[in-house]
């Protein structure tokens, strides 16, 4: 089959490239430049010229605070473009993977997230990554939408590369430990969604939203912590609430997802998040 995968320099995207070169199927791979989700002719143009059978919409706007002051861009890239996407999917009867994010729950505080809890997005990013995820819902009949939370990868920009880059010029850290998630790789990412083409393939695909995440669960302050500890990394860290470290947007307090829809018609079984961020760092130190 032909997967057209956008967002193809982040981290979910640069992942998937890696996996792609010991599959069987014929991957397409998309920048921002290549296709900008801002620009509809040009996404129109491409997907007509390409003629994909299956999309992964890996691409984002993801930087959480600056969508405060950038709504339009926000909405743009995370919503009319998934609109878009999700049409010409349709028309074409064609699979759409579109990735989302935790921070459209906002709303459960003392259990994992089940997909059929309530949304309450909070800020710019995260109001249109859930019209996002409506539109693509609303639009295109076959299409699994992944809600995911705390990315990082050996690609791109995320926590994991700021902590260590921090680290090689600063003895003391002060770390958020009042918001309380999962790290989850993109590689894991990348790997749960070409799982489920084969299950599409397969014709045996229930299409919806689906919640995927390492396992386990952890805060900021306790995440760093971790991270220094494998990487032997001598450093003060000191743990602070989040009041003490205001941004523009707010940060879910919540974002531990609960895994057993995936697991269960998928057979995907996620491993724990320590384990994935030990093959991460590996590969950042051999890199």
């Amino acid at each position: 089959m032909k997967i057209l995968v956008t967002g193809s320099n982040g981290q979910l995207g640069s992942e998937l490239q890696i996996l792609a070169k010991d599959s069987s199927d014929d991957f397409i791979f998309l920048d921002r430049k290549s296709f900008d989700l801002t620009k509809p002719a040009q996404m129109s143009k491409v997907l007509e010229n390409e003629a994909p059978d299956i999309i992964i919409n890996a691409a984002a706007y993801t930087a959480v605070d600056a969508a405060e002051s950038d709504s339009q861009t926000a909405q743009s890239v995370n919503a009319e473009a998934v609109k878009q996407m999700a049409t010409y999917a349709n028309e074409k009867g064609i699979f759409l993977l579109h990735i989302s994010s935790d921070y459209v729950y906002h709303s459960i505080n003392d259990r994992p997230i089940k997909e059929t809890d309530p949304t309450k997005p909070q800020g710019v990013y995260a109001k249109t990554k859930l019209i996002g995820e409506q539109a693509a819902m609303e639009h295109c009949k076959k299409c699994v939408i992944i809600r995911t939370s705390w990315v990082y990868s050996s690609f791109g920009n995320n926590f994991v590369k700021t902590m260590l880059r921090l680290s090689q010029n600063r003895d003391h850290l002060s770390i958020v430990e009042d918001q309380i998630g999962v790290p989850t790789y993109a590689k894991d990412i990348a790997t749960c969604l070409l799982k489920i083409i084969q299950y599409y393939k397969a014709d045996n695909c229930t299409f919806g939203v689906y919640n995927f995440s390492n396992t386990g669960m952890t805060n900021w302050y306790e995440f760093a912590k971790k991270i220094f500890e494998l990487e032997d990394i001598k450093i003060s860290l000191k743990a602070i609430p989040s009041s003490e470290y205001p941004t523009p947007a707010d940060r879910p307090k919540w974002s531990v997802l609960n895994l057993e829809k995936i697991t269960k018609e998928f057979d995907i079984k996620a491993r724990n998040w320590e384990a994935a961020l030990r093959e991460c760092l590996i590969l950042l130190k051999d890199s």
